[in-house]
């Protein structure tokens, strides 16, 4: 792919679920978690997207346990490029806000990825802007 996505844009969406199929079954990760996350300060505003076994989607559901508010760069740091220090800084700054059950944001956080997600995660990476 020539051009780059803005993450979290529609046309990202559509790439990455795209990837994300044809990755299968071993890119899927955090187990049964759903989380739903706001993305704040983007180029094209905030994003309301939410996690669930391991895929992104946009918009909030009712079903997850735990929020997260977290500004766009860190976000991108996170969730494109794997940087979990970005999170944590973010965090005792007062940039990441979490609402409900934390206890599921740590054990989230303690998986280290399989390959294909890491696969998943670098091709993703490959078209993110």
């Amino acid at each position: 792919m020539a051009d780059k996505l803005e993450f979290l844009s529609d046309d990202w969406f559509v790439e990455a679920k795209k990837l994300a199929e044809s990755a299968g079954a071993d890119a899927g990760q955090a187990g049964d978690l759903t989380l739903n996350i706001v993305v704040t300060g983007g180029p094209s505003g905030d994003k309301e997207i939410h996690m669930a076994n391991g895929e992104f989607e946009q918009g909030l559901v009712d079903n997850a346990p735990t929020k997260l508010t977290v500004p766009y760069e860190v976000a991108k740091a996170v969730f494109i490029e794997g940087n979990q220090q970005v999170a944590m800084q973010a965090f005792m700054q007062g940039q990441v806000k979490v609402e409900g059950d934390m206890s599921k944001l740590m054990a989230m956080q303690t998986q280290q990825p399989s390959a294909g997600q890491a696969d998943l995660q670098a091709k993703l990476k490959d078209i993110t802007a």
